[in-house]
């Protein structure tokens, strides 16, 4: 037996699962060892599983049935393929006997061999015992008495009726009057021939008793599966006088077992749900020929959909296929809609049909009743529906029904099984949030369409396509409203693409289009209209949102053969087009590639260089406007590498940033500055304080704090001798250790300095909150002070804030004469720019400290 056909077999165990609450269920290996057993088997014959597992079939026969010749010729049929069914005795543990109504159903494997047999089977012993003392009972008083509701038939030494009970007049629908003298056989299995009752009758007297099973028909053409139990009565002389049969109802388990051991053999088989369900209408309408059978699914959006009609034309099919249910939909939309059977005797005049009349009409249909199939949670999720084209036989009703029951659950059974397995394949290739293909799906798809366009020499575009400032609406509205937004992006591209088109979810807010057949011209036009799509305001979390998305775009085959290579390049592409600006997009190039190359390139080098301490700090100084004296340095971080040269700090601190380096960068920084301002105090060079940046990244760490106080205590510095300079981007920085660090910073008397004010996100709420001791005014605003005059209110407006807040003001970026005289015409204290002096090397710095002193000295400014 191959790994697949367990995996087959299981299934189909957990298939029977509604099953196994009810039935004894025993699997055995073709050579009849028992394999596994369910807690009912196991309960009904005294065993446990461990005791039994292994032994042979006949170990729990009786003896003179494993002697028999019949018994010898069993399991060979089983082998065979060749079901059996029927009812058993079987021995207990303790050795008492019971009574199965047992069916053995052979499944197989792809290549038509058996490799396991499946006993279901039903305890009847109580049953027998209890029908033994009945039919022995009724056998008696129905001589004399018309009080069972059994049907009891007495016919006479001519075979020919003498006597029926009432329940034999309420199963059949005849008085008694009626059939007096008639014969039994023609009169409730008129099809049999005489050669066939001659045996019967022969074979009944022979064995003193018969049962069998029939399928019986009643007066109005009713038809019942019957268990007939025939006793014939004999004169002491030995002449036939009355035979007494009993006919018991049995339609109900016969429709389950003819139908369930085709169906579920199928279902075992991993046969399309389609066929399974189509096998399902083929049984019913052998048993029922009046019947023209059909099974619709409903989907999610409440939308009818064709699984199964082989009787019906395909054309009705597909008339149905997207037709929504409804409270007047036919029989079938109707019934889904209710959750309940739906009966229309007449469909020409029902005002359920009266939109589908026109259907039916041309097929002959007169009637229609369906039913739903409704999956464990009691949904409707099909229906399964009866056509007649003559007028439904009412008597008929209860056969019809019993044929529904024995249908609708293997129907759900089916129906809940691809379900199943339509949500595994689901979670397997589609994103559970956006109902997207994810990066399975979608790299098969794309490596599909790759194909296709170098079958074809076609054009092909891969989109790359990031929502900007997606972080925000998370931190700022919380994440299920972020999810709702991803949600609405995801539907808007599906409602914007083609049909060939290709749409992904990566992850986060990334997403991917696969554009076939589609030049750059068209790749540019798509970008267009889905960043005009996407900036349509939403509302998400009852908040009006407009957002916006960069794109990058890779085209095949100039950017890439693969799909691997493709999604990297548009990747780098939409970084390049998020670096120019939010809501822009561009196009992969080779100059891109090498701008990526050198720029994973320098990436290394600045690790490295952090490592082996290759950067150094160069200080600007800060000069009071007022006196002209030194009020501070500013620690710049310079970095010379022996291949790219002098990297500049625009260049290599964003990189820092971008790769997760800053704050290790900050925390050098720091350090250095620390060690460089305790040497010039050394050397007798007196510098009041210097000013080091630090990142937002930075106050994440909750040991920046202790990390400063033992970098100042190992120097022998104050506190008052740093200042740390922020930038306005931690006015946005939602990490909880954020405020809770500066916090901790402030309390030592580290000042905290508010660096580029003016030109990022300046609130003064936040600015409130913050423990800043000093704003340091942008160089945006100094470089246009000499020609304009908004320039020039903004810095009066920023010094009128920091004063009104108790907060020195610093103006960098100082390069003119003119530039220094409105600033200290300003009232502006502290003054920093090339115009003092650029920023300097530690040596250059230490000559330019003394070469100042000596200017300052012969001006008289010292002392």
């Amino acid at each position: 037996m191959t790994s697949h056909d367990n995996r087959s077999i299981e299934l189909s165990l957990a298939q029977l699962a509604a099953l196994d609450r009810v039935m004894s269920i025993a699997e055995f290996a073709p050579d009849g060892t028992l394999l596994r057993a369910n807690q009912n088997y196991l309960v009904l014959l005294g065993y446990s599983l461990e005791d039994i597992r292994g032994r042979h079939h006949s170990f729990f026969c009786p003896r003179t049935l494993v002697e028999s010749p019949a018994y010898e010729l069993f399991w060979p049929r089983l082998r065979e393929g060749s079901g059996s069914s029927g009812i058993q005795e079987r021995v207990r543990s303790d050795g008492s006997s019971c009574w199965l109504e047992a069916t053995y159903t052979p499944v197989f494997d792809g290549n038509g061999e058996v490799v396991q047999v499946l006993k279901l089977a039903t305890d009847i012993s109580a049953r027998l015992e209890q029908e033994r003392v009945q039919q022995e009972r009724l056998r008696m008083l129905s001589l004399v008495a018309d009080a069972s509701d059994t049907a009891v038939m007495i016919s006479d030494s001519q075979r020919r009726i003498a006597y029926t009970n009432a329940g034999f007049g309420r199963m059949f629908g005849w008085r008694g009057d009626e059939i007096k003298g008639q014969s039994p056989m023609a009169l409730l299995v008129p099809d049999r021939d005489e050669q066939t009752i001659a045996e019967y009758y022969a074979e009944m007297y022979a064995a003193g008793a018969m049962q069998r099973e029939e399928i019986v028909t009643g007066k109005h053409g009713q038809r019942y599966w019957a268990k007939v139990v025939s006793n014939p009565i004999f004169d002491s002389a030995g002449q036939l006088q009355h035979t007494v049969t009993l006919f018991t109802d049995i339609t109900q388990a016969k429709m389950h077992e003819a139908l369930q051991h085709r169906v579920l053999e199928s279902m075992a088989r991993e046969q399309p749900l389609t066929e399974v369900l189509e096998l399902i209408c083929l049984e019913v309408e052998r048993i029922a020929p009046e019947i023209t059978a059909s099974i619709l699914k409903v989907d999610e959006e409440g939308q009818l959909h064709s699984l199964a009609a082989p009787s019906l034309p395909s054309d009705y099919s597909r008339q149905l296929n997207g037709v929504r249910i409804g409270p007047m939909v036919g029989s079938c939309g109707t019934a889904a809609w209710r959750n309940e059977s739906v009966l229309v005797d007449d469909i020409a005049s029902d005002p359920l049909w009266a939109g589908y009349q026109d259907l039916a009409r041309p097929l002959g249909f007169r009637s229609c009743w369906s039913t739903p199939i409704r999956n464990s949670q009691g949904e409707a999720i099909g229906t399964f529906a009866f056509y007649f084209r003559q007028p439904r036989n009412v008597a008929s009703a209860l056969f019809h029904q019993r044929l529904v029951d024995a249908c609708a659950h293997l129907c759900s059974l089916a129906l809940e099984r691809e379900n199943s397995r339509q949500r595994i394949r689901q979670l397997a290739y589609y994103d559970a949030l956006t109902g997207l293909p994810n990066r399975s799906l979608l790299q098969a798809k794309a490596d599909q369409a790759i194909a296709t366009a170098a079958r074809n020499n076609e054009q092909l575009a891969v989109l790359f396509i990031d929502l900007d400032r997606f972080k925000q609406v998370n931190d700022s509205l919380g994440h299920p409203a972020g999810d709702e937004l991803l949600r609405n992006v995801a539907a808007k591209m599906r409602r914007e693409l083609r049909g060939s088109d290709i749409a992904g979810r990566l992850s986060g807010d990334e997403f991917v289009v696969i554009l076939p057949q589609c030049d750059g011209d068209h790749a540019a036009d798509a970008v267009e209209r889905i960043q005009t799509l996407l900036c349509q305001p939403m509302t998400i979390a009852n908040t009006n949102l407009s957002i916006s998305a960069s794109v990058g775009v890779a085209m095949y085959p100039s950017d890439g053969c693969d799909v691997e290579t493709l999604l990297h390049r548009a990747d780098m592409a939409m970084y390049q087009a998020k670096s120019s600006g939010r809501g822009c997009f561009s196009f992969f190039s080779s100059e891109m590639n090498k701008l990526a190359q050198e720029r994973l390139a320098l990436e290394n080098a600045l690790r490295e260089a952090l490592q082996k301490g290759q950067l150094r700090l160069h200080y600007q100084p800060q000069i009071e406007m007022s006196t002209g004296r030194l009020y501070g340095v500013e620690a710049l971080a310079r970095w010379t590498h022996p291949q790219f040269g002098d990297v500049s700090p625009a260049r290599f601190i964003p990189l820092a940033e971008e790769c997760g380096l800053v704050a290790e960068l900050g925390r050098w920084a720091l350090r250095e500055a620390c060690r460089q301002l305790s040497e010039w105090r050394a050397r007798g060079l007196v510098v009041p304080a210097v000013a080091v940046n630090l990142s937002p990244t930075s106050f994440h760490n909750l040991d920046l704090p202790r990390m400063i106080a033992d970098t100042l205590r190992s120097h022998h510095l104050a506190p008052a001798d740093l200042t740390l300079e922020l930038t306005e981007n931690i006015l946005l920085d939602t990490n909880p250790s954020t405020m809770k660090t500066i916090e901790e910073v402030h309390a030592q008397g580290i000042r905290l300095s508010m660096d580029d004010f003016g030109t990022g996100y300046s609130s003064l709420s936040y600015l409130r909150r913050l423990p800043v001791s000093e704003l340091k005014l942008d160089r945006s605003f100094v470089a246009d002070l000499e020609h304009d005059e908004a320039a020039r209110a903004l810095s009066n407006a920023i010094l009128g804030i920091g004063k009104s807040l108790h907060l020195t003001v610093v103006a960098e970026g100082i390069e003119t004469d003119s530039q220094s005289v409105w600033l200290q015409e300003q009232g502006y204290p502290v003054a920093q720019g090339y115009l003092f002096s650029p920023p300097l090397a530690p040596d250059a710095l230490a000559q330019w400290l003394e070469e100042r002193v000596v200017i300052e000295e012969e001006a008289g400014v010292v002392g």
